[in-house]
């Protein structure tokens, strides 16, 4: 079978005008079995598997083939139809009135089978033109999700495995919702399955909070090879932490004995690229900030610092032996620190 343009639907199908639905379902599923792309592969045998698609689906509709047939002069007689002999005419003479509503009569059917016509036509376009829509090709869904870093990740960056849940195009079906004439059974007819795959998504350095990091491609499938659409993840930092940013500059808040405060002892800080020393100065105050400079985010060549403050915090558990040395401080102690302090106001 070649395909050919010209030849009307019934010709496509091999059946006659007058063929009975069964038939036109036998002839149908003959051809599909012979030219399903699942089957034959040829460019020539996609076009004809379309054209008898379209055919059987015009033909097997009672309503669509009284149209197609009425648009193409196709006249089947059928049993009820009977040659109707013209009656003898009773009057010689009629009324102007009398012809007038005869010609109404007439012209009315005539009427409405051209605005039937007319409306069929409209519907076989709108149709046409969904149909083309529809083929071309169309970028996949974009996927939005989010994750929380922490503070160490800003400064290091660091690479995160992530769950996306997609959709992809059947690989049973290909996308065609059938398979050898029936619904797919893994994607139900759907043409599309969903799954949950894993990416490795890389955080940079100095990342800010609420930056948006784009996977290209990475969303759900495209159709008719259209390009798969793309996963954009919103990047959330910690807020429960004792460290913050601006710009960068690190902000690092960090608890003191009282004795390393008062003495001016040396305190180890934790950092990113190793411990830093900081020798506190003698009676160093609580809230004191202290500047380090080049210690903080490197990024494009630029490097921030390290401001650390300095938070002086008593052992909730103090030995009886601790106790006794805070009493005899007290009574050394002629120092009045709230002298400063103004009551009343």
């Amino acid at each position: 079978m070649a395909f050919n343009s010209t030849k009307n639907y019934y010709e496509i199908l091999e059946v006659k005008t007058d063929s009975t639905l069964g038939e036109i379902k036998t002839a149908y599923r003959k051809l599909a079995r012979k030219y399903h792309p699942d089957v034959n592969k040829t460019e020539e045998a996609i076009i004809i598997f379309k054209q008898i698609t379209l055919a059987y689906e015009t033909l097997s509709n009672e309503e669509e083939r009284k149209k197609y047939d009425i648009i193409n002069g196709i006249f089947n007689p059928t049993p009820e139809t009977k040659t109707q002999e013209p009656k003898p005419e009773t009057k010689q003479y009629s009324s102007y009135n009398d012809d007038a509503k005869k010609s109404t009569r007439t012209a009315s059917p005539q009427k409405k089978s051209i605005i039937k016509t007319i409306k069929y036509w409209i519907t076989k376009i709108k149709k046409y033109k969904k149909t083309q829509e529809f083929k071309k090709p169309k970028k996949g869904d974009n996927i939005n999700t989010d994750i929380t870093i922490t503070p160490e990740e800003v400064i290091t960056g660091s690479k995160r495995i992530i769950n996306i849940r997609t959709t992809k195009s059947c690989p049973q079906c290909g996308g065609r919702k059938f398979v050898h004439s029936g619904i797919c059974p893994k994607c139900n007819g759907k043409g599309t399955i969903t799954e949950t795959k894993k990416i490795t998504l890389t955080v940079p350095k100095g990342i800010k909070d609420g930056a948006k990091l784009r996977l290209k491609e990475e969303g759900a499938s495209g159709k008719n090879g259209g390009p798969n659409g793309d996963v954009y993840i919103t990047v959330r930092i910690e807020t429960k932490t004792q460290m913050r940013f601006d710009k960068l500059n690190i902000y690092y808040n960090i608890p003191v004995n009282p004795f390393e405060a008062a003495l001016g002892e040396e305190i180890t800080i934790p950092a990113f690229d190793g411990n830093i020393k900081l020798k506190l100065p003698k009676n160093t105050s609580s809230g004191q900030k202290f500047r380090i400079a080049g210690q903080g985010i490197k990024k494009n060549g630029k490097v921030g610092d390290l401001i650390v403050t300095v938070s002086i915090e008593f052992s909730q558990s103090l030995s009886d032996d601790e106790i006794k040395l805070y009493e005899q401080l007290k009574n050394l102690s002629n120092d009045n620190v709230r002298k400063n302090f103004e009551y009343g106001n």
